[in-house]
């Protein structure tokens, strides 16, 4: 039963927090996927340091967003 309860209000938060994205431009949403790709990676590179997640989600931020850049 706790396991239901878990789900249901993981599912109710994620539909929550995704609802807010919907009005992103193409370029800030590569930036938050960088950004939350870049903070999983280096959480697991550097064993769960806190410094290693958050530099991990700067990298990550500046690649996504430069690498949705309109092309000049």
């Amino acid at each position: 039963m706790k396991a239901i309860h878990a789900l249901s209000v993981g599912t109710i938060i994620a539909t929550l927090t995704l609802g807010g994205c919907s009005g992103m431009t193409p370029q800030q949403n590569d930036t938050a996927v960088g950004a939350a790709v870049g903070g999983v990676a280096g959480n697991v590179l550097t064993g769960g340091s806190a410094a290693g997640t958050i530099g991990g989600a700067a990298v990550g931020g500046i690649v996504g967003h430069e690498t949705s850049k309109p092309k000049k």
